[in-house]
């Protein structure tokens, strides 16, 4: 038996987790445009002391309120990155995220690090023109939201 047995994802299970401040949970809209899955987490490397979803944003072309304000009890990073090989800072998309109610407008690649603590959000989309991935990594291996 290989020391490395459960630390391979290759399956890539949907995302099993109640996002109290997304979707139905919050009393907003599961955005159409969305999808994604568990790319690190506990569903399938019960040992692993990290979250990460992959998430890929495709075309949009109205203002959407995705994520309301909310709060960790970890440190999380929430990453973009546009898919445009010409121009890989390029977006394709103009995002808005406030960090303890100040609003970031985002249309480059990028990630925000977020300390434990620091409210966050909303976080929504004024457009998207191109597909984007979307990535949250979550400095504990479950995902765990405070509104």
């Amino acid at each position: 038996m290989s020391l490395f047995n459960g630390l391979l994802n290759d399956t890539l299970p949907l995302l099993q987790v109640d996002f109290t401040a997304e979707g139905a949970l919050a009393d907003l809209e599961n955005p159409p445009n969305t999808g994604g899955f568990e790319l690190v987490g506990t569903l399938v490397q019960p040992k692993s002391k990290i979250h990460m979803t992959h998430i890929w944003i495709t075309p949009f072309d109205r203002h959407l309120h995705w994520v309301s304000e909310h709060v960790h009890d970890y440190d999380e990073v929430l990453i973009w990155t546009g898919s445009d090989p010409d121009n890989p800072q390029d977006l394709g998309a103009e995002l808005y995220i406030d960090i303890e109610g100040e609003r970031r407008i985002i249309n480059k690649s990028g990630s925000i690090y977020i300390p434990a603590g620091v409210r966050h959000c909303p976080l929504g989309f004024h457009y998207v023109k191109r597909p984007f991935i979307f990535h949250a990594l979550s400095l504990d291996p479950t995902y765990k939201a405070k509104v």
